[in-house]
C-alpha cells in the first residue's frame, strides 16, 4: 500500500488550476516513487501538442512521446499535462520546444532514463521530428518502440 503522504504537497492535483501563461510560469510536480526499488518504464503520449511558430505566430502541431524510468521521484501528471499545454501560446521553433520538455523533466524528477520523440505534422511541407534521451536504455527494462509511423501525407 502506498504511503499517502507523499501527495501532501501538491497543488494542482484535485485543485481548479488555469493553464499557466507560458512553460516558464508551469510548475512541474513531483511525487516520491514508492517503487524506487524497481526499474520499470512510464510512457506519456500527447497526441495533440500544440505550440507556436516564433517568427509567423501560427500553429504548430505534434505528437509527444515520452518514456522514463524513474528514479526517486515521479513526475505527477496533471502538472504534466498543464506545462505541456503551456506551449499552445509559446513561440519556439520544434527543436527548442521538444528539447525544453526534456530538459525541465530531467532537471524537475531526475530520471534514471529519459526520452521524447516529437513528431511534428508538416510545416512548409516538411515534417521534423525531434529525439532526446539522456543515454543509453536501461538494460534490464523493456523499451518498447514509440510507434509513431513516418509521416507519409497521402501517398
Amino acid at each position: 500500500m502506498t504511503d499517502k503522504t507523499i501527495y501532501e504537497n501538491l497543488s494542482q492535483l484535485g485543485n481548479k488550476t488555469p493553464l499557466p501563461g507560458s512553460p516558464e510560469e508551469a510548475v512541474l510536480e513531483r511525487v516520491q516513487n514508492p517503487k524506487k526499488d524497481m526499474d520499470y518504464l512510464v510512457r506519456f503520449t500527447a497526441p495533440e501538442f500544440t505550440s507556436l511558430c516564433p517568427m509567423t505566430g501560427a500553429p504548430d502541431f505534434a505528437h509527444l512521446m515520452i518514456d522514463y524510468v524513474p528514479g526517486g521521484w515521479l513526475v505527477e501528471s496533471k502538472s504534466l499535462k498543464l506545462f505541456l499545454g503551456a506551449f499552445r501560446n509559446h513561440g519556439a521553433f520544434h527543436e527548442d520546444c521538444t528539447l525544453e520538455i526534456a530538459k525541465r523533466l530531467v532537471e524537475t524528477i531526475q530520471p534514471k532514463w529519459l526520452r521524447i520523440g516529437g513528431y511534428w505534422y508538416p510545416r512548409g511541407g516538411i515534417p521534423i521530428d525531434v529525439f532526446y534521451q539522456t543515454g543509453p536504455a536501461p538494460e534490464n527494462v523493456w523499451v518498447p518502440e514509440q510507434g509513431v509511423p513516418p509521416y507519409r501525407g497521402r501517398g
